[in-house]
């Protein structure tokens, strides 16, 4: 059984070791590899894959879009985000899906985030903050974008048919007033990147942020945030939360509960650091 993870770059993909892991304690025969693939070759390689006895691939940055133009099948969730990151390959077609959705929901979970309390803040306007916009939009609750192409955030608004109001950087103050979630869907605030600067004074207590960046685990936002004590989630629970329905679909039983993984991927990053 054979499947990987397809992206441009993938070097630092950490779902393979996650995912090797999961095959081991479920004592199954499988291998899941990284693939490195630029954007004019990505669709030769899934043909390739396919022809090759792959089940299918993770898909990452930057093809989760042309991933859902390839496909012959797409579930609801793929198609309202515009993008998936999981392509099950078969011999009738190839099927596309966003399990990206299942992770934004267990980060949300793990906050304690409750769509009634109040409006929500999503950071950043690119191929990560699909699947965030679209699980926001489905709660009903008030959705704020703050970017710093307000044109970009528009087109995304326009092309996920979402409500949302939308900010400058500039802007970001008045739109984290009274927010009781925050979610940071740029790289801002990764290593190696420039820190992602809002304030987060106008936020009231009892107030979740989560940053979808995991290296590091605590980015400067979320240590700001965890300095006015409020809760925090970090970019792992997404990881892992959308891995498990994509491991299932790969290998054919659910991925291996418990918090090992999570430990497991926690030392990789620090020897990394």
């Amino acid at each position: 059984m054979k499947a990987g993870v397809a992206g441009w770059p993938v070097d630092h993909s950490l779902s393979p070791l996650m995912m090797q892991a999961w095959l081991t304690d479920a004592g199954l025969a499988g291998s899941y590899d990284r693939i490195g693939v630029q954007p004019d070759a990505f669709a030769a390689t899934v043909s390739r894959l396919r022809d090759g006895g792959y089940r299918g691939i993770n898909v990452t940055l930057p093809h989760k879009q042309a991933a859902l133009a390839l496909a012959d099948e797409a579930s609801e969730g793929a198609r309202a985000c515009g993008a998936a990151n999981l392509l099950l390959f078969s011999p009738d077609g190839i099927v596309a899906d966003n399990t990206d959705i299942v992770g934004v929901e267990a980060a949300l979970a793990e906050s304690g985030w409750r769509a009634g309390v109040g409006p929500a803040v999503l950071i950043g306007a690119g191929g990560a903050s699909r699947a965030a916009l679209h699980v926001l939009n489905a709660s009903g609750a008030p959705v704020r974008i703050i970017n710093r192409s307000r044109d970009r955030a528009g087109e995304l608004v326009r092309s996920m048919g979402c409500a949302a109001r939308i900010h400058g950087l500039d802007e970001a103050a008045a739109a984290l007033e009274g927010a009781r979630l925050v979610i940071n869907a740029t790289s801002l605030g990764m290593k190696g990147q420039p820190e992602l600067c809002v304030p987060l004074d106008a936020l009231p207590p009892g107030a979740a942020v989560f940053d979808m960046v995991y290296a590091p685990l605590e980015t400067p936002l979320l240590k700001q945030a965890r300095a006015r004590g409020l809760k925090t989630v970090d970019g792992l629970s997404m990881l892992i939360g959308q891995a498990r329905p994509a491991f299932e679909a790969f290998f054919g039983q659910p991925a291996p509960a418990g918090p090992q993984v999570r430990a497991l991927l926690e030392a990789a990053l620090e020897e990394r650091a």
